[in-house]
């Protein structure tokens, strides 16, 4: 297992409000464990304690509005 650099810490409200931003975006888990420094069993932790889904919806992850151009033939 990789080292974190919050391994160990308490969560920040930033902490909290990135987690919800990153899972409301269809990140993935491993991904959002990167960025936020954790591990992706923390990361799951975290957001099944808060209630926050890291199951992906039905679009493209990252930026939708990519994603929803595409869909009406834009670039």
């Amino acid at each position: 297992m990789a080292a974190t650099n919050n391994q160990g810490k308490s969560w920040t409200q930033k902490d909290i409000d990135n987690l919800s931003k990153l899972a409301e975006g269809n990140t993935p888990t491993g991904i959002i464990a990167l960025k936020l420094g954790r591990t992706e069993a923390s990361i799951r932790a975290k957001a099944s304690e808060l209630k926050i889904s890291l199951k992906p919806v039905n679009q493209s992850p990252y930026d939708r509005s990519v994603s929803n151009a595409k869909k009406k033939g834009g670039k």
